[in-house]
């Protein structure tokens, strides 16, 4: 699944419009993502529509493609469909405020950088550069607050800065004011 990047509902993968408000989809030829305009907003690189972007992908080999065709979900994920090396996914959710984030290991959650913006921009409790998301093979999906000035909390216990905190099923992430439902599938 993947977001729109203009109305943000969630969408499936292989669409070349949003089914909820019409937007004709763009993706990076560089990383993949979704998104609006000529340059993708993440890497830099240009914007090209669906159709563009499969025949790019049918000229590379079938693992190339394979992969590429799942950046934009933030996963690493074989022609199963499913995650390599088991790592589960992550999905944190927010229904009332309509959000709801596959994570990428590694990416930032913050109102001015990461690929989460669009979730956080107009959420002013939430740092420019608030917190991280990682998967450690040993300890699952951890949290790490980086310096925010609001904080991050997972089941209302404050997170000291720059220590991992691990993510279980079913715990609230709160981002500043923001409470996400961590789902671990």
């Amino acid at each position: 699944m993947i977001i729109c990047p203009a109305c943000k509902e969630e969408i499936e993968d292989d669409s070349h419009y949003c089914d909820q408000c019409g937007q004709a989809l763009l993706f990076c030829n560089q990383c993949g993502r979704v998104g609006l305009g000529r340059r993708c907003t993440h890497c830099g690189g240009l914007m090209v529509s669906p159709d563009d972007r499969q025949a790019k992908q049918q000229a590379e080999s079938p693992s190339v493609a394979a992969f590429s065709s799942n950046i934009s979900t933030g996963m690493d994920v074989s022609q199963t469909g499913l995650p390599r090396g088991g790592m589960p996914v992550l999905t944190l959710a927010n229904d009332s405020l309509n959000i709801r984030i596959v994570a990428m290991n590694g990416a930032i959650i913050g109102r001015r950088k990461g690929p989460y913006t669009h979730f956080f921009e107009q959420q002013a409790y939430v740092s420019g550069v608030h917190a991280q998301l990682k998967y450690k093979p040993n300890s699952g999906w951890c949290v790490t607050d980086k310096h925010s000035s609001n904080g991050t909390k997972v089941n209302q216990r404050a997170l000291q800065p720059d220590v991992d905190m691990t993510l279980n099923n079913g715990d609230i992430l709160t981002i500043a004011n923001v409470n996400l439902q961590v789902i671990i599938r």
